[in-house]
Formats: C-alpha cells, sequence, structure tokens
C-alpha cells in the first residue's frame, strides 16, 4: 500500500506524534508513506493558522527515514495551501527550501474565503459558489506550478450537506480545464480516501465523472490518499478505491522520489 496524504502533530489540525502515525502503518503494512503536513500561508483562521515549524518539520522527517528503514519508506512531503498573490511566493518559497519528494498542490481557500468553516458558501448560493471554486482553482494554477500533484480537486464537495451539491453539468468544461492544465503542466491528481468518511452518498473525491474526464484528456499520474490525521485512517478503504480507479481505466498508481513520478501496476 502507498498512502500519499498524511498529517501530524505538525499540522495545526492533528495532534497525533508522527512516531504514531508511522506505527500505525507499519502495522497495516504499507510500504511507502508520504508524510505531507500542512503550510497554508495566508490562512483566514486564526485558530488554524497552518504555518509549520520547517525546522523541527525538516529533521523530522530526516530522522523517520532513517529511523524506519527498511520497514517503511517515508517520504518526505508537505501539503501547500494555494491562493492568489504572495502567497504564491511564500509557497514557493517553502517548496524550494528542503528536498521533498513529494508536494500536495490544495486549495483550501477561494477567495481568500476558508471552506471548511464554510464561510465561503455562507455568502452567495452554492452553484454560484461552487463555480467560482472551481474558476479560482483554475486561475491559480495557471500561475503557480510547484506541485506534483492537486490535492482532492473536488474538496468543495465536503462542506455542504450532500443533497446541495449541486450537478457538474453548468461546469464540467471548466472542470475539464483545470485538469487539462494539469496534464499538460507535467502534474497529476489524488484520489482521496477521506470521502468514504464524509459520507457523501457515495461520492466519492474525485467523483467517477472527474476521473474519466482525466483519463478522456489522457491523464495517468493519479495518487492514493487517505487525508489521515488519526492512526486509524491511514491506508483507509485502499483496496476499494484501487478498485474504483481500475473500473475507470488507470493501470497505474503514481509515487515520487525527489519529485519525480514513478508508476507502479494496480
Amino acid at each position: 500500500m502507498y498512502d500519499y496524504h498524511t498529517h501530524s502533530f505538525f499540522s495545526d489540525d492533528c495532534n497525533i506524534p508522527l512516531e504514531r502515525m508511522i506505527a500505525s502503518a507499519i502495522a497495516k503494512g504499507v510500504k511507502e508513506l508520504a508524510v505531507t503536513d500542512h503550510y497554508d500561508p495566508d490562512y483566514p483562521d486564526s485558530e488554524y493558522p497552518f504555518i509549520l515549524d520547517f525546522d523541527a518539520y525538516h529533521k523530522a522527517l530526516i530522522q523517520a527515514q532513517e529511523q524506519y528503514s527498511p520497514q517503511i519508506q517515508i517520504i518526505k512531503g508537505l501539503e501547500i495551501g494555494i491562493q492568489h498573490g504572495e502567497t504564491m511566493n511564500a509557497c514557493q518559497s517553502a517548496a524550494q527550501a528542503f528536498p521533498y519528494d513529494f508536494i500536495l498542490g490544495s486549495f483550501h481557500c477561494t477567495d481568500h474565503k476558508d471552506l471548511y468553516q464554510g464561510y465561503f458558501t455562507a455568502d452567495t448560493d452554492i452553484p454560484k459558489a461552487f463555480e467560482r471554486y472551481y474558476e479560482y482553482a483554475y486561475e491559480c494554477l495557471k500561475e503557480y506550478r510547484d506541485f506534483d500533484v492537486m490535492g482532492h480537486i473536488n474538496v468543495v464537495d465536503r462542506y455542504v450537506p450532500f443533497e446541495k451539491i449541486p450537478s457538474y453539468k453548468p461546469y464540467m468544461e471548466l472542470i475539464r480545464a483545470i485538469l487539462q492544465l494539469l496534464i499538460e503542466n507535467g502534474k497529476g491528481i489524488e484520489f482521496n480516501a477521506s470521502c468514504y468518511r464524509y459520507l457523501k452518498n457515495g461520492r466519492t473525491t474525485p467523483t467517477k465523472e472527474i476521473l474519466q474526464a482525466y483519463r478522456e484528456l489522457g491523464g495517468e499520474i493519479i495518487t492514493f490518499g487517505s487525508d489521515a490525521h488519526n492512526p486509524e485512517s491511514i491506508a483507509d478503504h485502499y483496496q476499494e478505491s484501487l478498485e474504483l480507479l481500475r473500473t475507470v481505466g488507470f493501470k497505474y498508481l503514481s509515487t515520487f522520489k525527489e519529485r519525480q513520478v514513478q508508476f507502479l501496476s494496480i
């Protein structure tokens, strides 16, 4: 198993020591564990600033690689929160300041409004909010490229009740434009298994519709990520996720070393 999206107490929304996360991964038989703690500069919630202690984090990643080999391969990762403006410079500086193996580029905000707390959807109708989320992501991705895989592309689905999630039809071309841009720039997407924990009536992250569009456009780079913030969630729903990828036509799962993609048959 290869889990490429996990967190530890270096992330402001997680209080689990890295050692416990790794121990759980080893017990479950995970071969590669990407530690991708949050760095979201200019995050608009003072309770969760998501500013990493980079010195301590880098030291812990190096130590974990040495300590737990050959039981498990620790992948030195980072999840950056992309936003317009100076945030991009901060993200790029962080990406270049350490020899990471893998960087997730995610969107946790739109127009400097937090998605998690529901602030983004509070001031407008939900279909317009969803469309703006994808517009914003596309605008940012045209400018920012220092990442390897886009995290949880339809993360906006998480934060509204299932029955209020709008149809993709009005903005599917916008989603396809994002996917095409990722492909042209050599980036990938992830299958984020947290969708099974959010219980959105089978609506996955990405949805089957988005996965099919990505394949039709020629997309091949795809990682599995549990988005675990606790030991129990590591590699959660791994086989179920891979089976869905197979049904859509994926033949390979992607892994990374020194920011270079590798492909494993699934």
